[in-house]
């Protein structure tokens, strides 16, 4: 329908808009995140340098390297300075790259886990090692006595705490970047969701008209076959032809002679000896099962038309050509069918939809080019167990078609 396109190509235009909006705040965000990880590597490598080399001029340090108590002395003044500047450790080694200090004491007189040469030689060298401690981005400055490298100062922050400070800065950017997209999502929808309400109450006015349109032009023919078929009936009966009359209405829809002495009820049995002659016409066959009662007089018109609706779905789902096996009890407890069928059996995702008025799995007929309506019957036999406060079941019958059970409660003897 040109509405239904209209509204494809405005949901469409609707998605590519807020795609946009996305990608905007993504890459933006992105971008963001990007510059704060620099800006935040550069502050660390900033801070450790600063650290390192302020410690490595320290005359306290200078003095207390060669000291035969050098590890007494200076240990706690490398820990002072680890806690006052906030890094992971802080490293003082002789000329030898043996440690004097370290914050595990078992490893203070040993030698450095990385190679000290180049810092030894008075070189600065600043980036990311592995250590005993872990990752760390660290940065070493030799230690200078008269011009003579005497040691080494080195100054490490752990990786994994770079990462959890960028965590934190991008949990204090991730509000933004939402808000960004939530601001970005309403105007792009706005408007659109105007519109698109517009559009769907004039789409569904025109599919109800449409729909209307399909079945005045169904019952105008069925009208016309009808009392054309009526006016046949009439002469017939007018003439006394009552054998002729019976014949009449056997072309116009199947029926079947002789009565089931379990169904004690002339409407019922007149309903299933037509599904029992269709299916005969076309290769099947219908079955009351053992235990069926109907005593006179306790089929309700809802019963009735519960019955016919779940045998036609039945019939119509074997194509006539299977078998449908019946259970049904009428008596002053309660009226109870149960219809199962040899067919295809149920679409377990659909289950939830067999109700809706509308739905159906088969094919939609079509009569003199017009599509005829379909997902009555059954939307028909919910409303109906609804009203009479009655419980409906759907499953799988035992040769794997479907089942389909209804149980009314009893009210009384009803009347014929």
């Amino acid at each position: 329908m040109p509405g239904t396109s209209w509204m494809l190509r405005r949901g469409s235009l609707l998605l590519l808009q807020v795609l946009i909006v996305s990608l905007c705040v993504c890459l933006t965000t992105l971008v963001a995140v990007r510059v704060q990880e620099a800006n935040l590597r550069s502050a660390t490598v900033e801070r450790v340098t600063d650290v390192a080399e302020s410690l490595a001029t320290l005359p306290a340090v200078t003095e207390g390297i060669g000291d035969p108590d050098d590890t007494a002395v200076l240990q706690p003044l490398a820990e002072l300075v680890r806690q006052a500047s906030g890094v992971d450790y802080v490293v003082i080694t002789d000329a030898d790259g043996l440690r004097i200090t370290h914050p595990n004491p078992s490893l203070v007189g040993l030698p450095v886990s990385t190679d000290p040469t180049a810092v030894l030689r008075g070189e600065t060298f600043v980036g990311t090692e592995e250590g005993t401690l872990g990752r760390t981005l660290r940065a070493k400055v030799p230690v200078f006595a008269d011009g003579v490298v005497i040691g080494a100062a080195s100054v490490g922050l752990l990786e994994r705490h770079i990462s959890d400070d960028l965590d934190r800065a991008i949990g204090q950017l991730a509000p933004w970047a939402l808000g960004s997209l939530v601001v970005g999502f309403i105007a792009a929808t706005a408007v659109d969701l105007a519109v698109r309400r517009r559009v769907a109450r004039l789409e569904t006015e025109l599919r109800e008209l449409d729909v209307q349109r399909r079945l005045a032009t169904v019952l105008r023919e069925q009208t016309h076959e009808f009392t054309n078929r009526l006016h046949v009936l009439y002469g017939l009966v007018e003439a006394d032809a009552r054998r002729e009359a019976l014949d009449f209405i056997g072309t116009i829809v199947p029926v079947s002679v002789g009565t089931d002495p379990l169904v004690d009820d002339p409407r019922l049995a007149a309903v299933l000896a037509a599904h029992a002659a269709e299916l005969s016409g076309g290769g099947g066959a219908l079955r009351l099962v053992d235990g069926s009662r109907v005593l006179p007089g306790r089929v309700s018109d809802a019963a009735l038309t519960v019955t016919a609706n779940l045998l036609a779905n039945a019939v119509e789902a074997t194509d006539a050509r299977g078998r449908v096996d019946v259970l049904v009890t009428a008596d002053d407890t309660g009226f109870s069918v149960t219809v199962c069928d040899d067919g295809p059996g149920l679409d377990l995702a659909q289950r939830g939809r067999l109700f809706e008025r509308g739905f159906s799995t088969k094919q939609r007929a079509r009569r003199g080019g017009v599509e005829i309506p379909r997902g009555v019957g059954l939307a028909l036999v919910r409303d109906l167990v609804r009203r009479s406060g009655g419980l409906l079941d759907v499953g799988q019958s035992p040769s794997g078609g479907a089942r389909f059970s209804v149980t009314l409660p009893g009210q009384g003897t009803v009347v014929s």
